[in-house]
This record gives C-alpha cells, structure tokens and sequence, in this order.
C-alpha cells in the first residue's frame, strides 16, 4: 500500500468557479504509482472551497457563482464579520456551504472522474489569492 500526502499552491486566480483539475494532476507524478486507491483533496482556507462538477459548459461555472452571490449577498446588513471588506463574511459562508475537500477515486494512475466532471476551486474573494490544498493518495502499488 502507498500513502503519499502532498502540498500544492494552486495559481491566483480571482473571484468565480475555476476547474484545476489538471494543475493539481501536473504537481502529482505519485499519482501514477497507484493502481487502485483515493485521492483526498484539502483546501487550507476559510474563503474558499471545493467541489466537483461539470467541466464541459463555462455557463455551469457563471450559474454557479452567479447562484451563491444571490444566496448570499455581499451587502446583507446583519453580518458583522466584515472586517476585510464586504466579501469576508460572504466567503466564510460559501465555503462551508460548498465544503474544503474532495474525494476522487484513483484507478490506473489517473483520477476516475466522470467524463463531464473536473475539480472545481470555488474562490469567493474579490481579489485572486494563491491557494494551497493537501493531496493524500491512498491506494495499492501498480507493482502489487
């Protein structure tokens, strides 16, 4: 069995619904070392998350942020977390509606995501940030 965990900054980008799918496959050459196995994916921040969903229509990405900026609107007038600007208390909310990590299963060297599926960093602060998520692999050696 193979246990590899790993840190990975992820580029700036800024507010929306990106797929880094293939940036964090390009920082993980361990992947190609695991037959069958799990991929747990970590994101070390409170104002953004992480999901999987449709990597094929750019409008998926729109909707969805177009989606959680009318759940939850920057100018509400009950927060009171807002001391780094309108979109503190906002992010902290999005990002435990979405979630801070993924599962994706591993099979062959290479995530087994479904055909329309990509990762998605869901940055929920105006300005870009760089990002940094652990990857923990778990799974049998292509060598057992």
């Amino acid at each position: 069995m193979i246990w590899e965990q790993k840190t990975i900054t992820l580029k700036p980008r800024g507010r929306g619904f990106h797929i880094v799918t293939d940036e964090i496959t390009s920082q993980l050459p361990e992947l190609k070392n695991i037959a069958t196995g799990i991929a747990h994916i970590f994101i070390k921040h409170t104002s953004a998350s992480l999901t999987i969903n449709e990597n094929a229509d750019p409008d998926v990405r729109t909707d969805m942020e177009s989606h959680f900026n009318q759940m939850v609107p920057e100018d509400a007038p009950y927060y009171r977390h807002t001391v780094e600007g309108p979109d503190d208390m906002t992010s902290h909310i999005k990002s435990s509606l979405l979630g801070s990590s993924v599962f994706v299963p591993v099979t062959d060297g290479k995530f087994n995501l479904g055909t329309w599926q990509g990762i998605f960093l869901c940055e929920h602060r105006n300005a870009p940030h760089h990002r940094k998520v652990i990857v923990t692999l778990f799974g049998a050696d292509n060598k057992e």
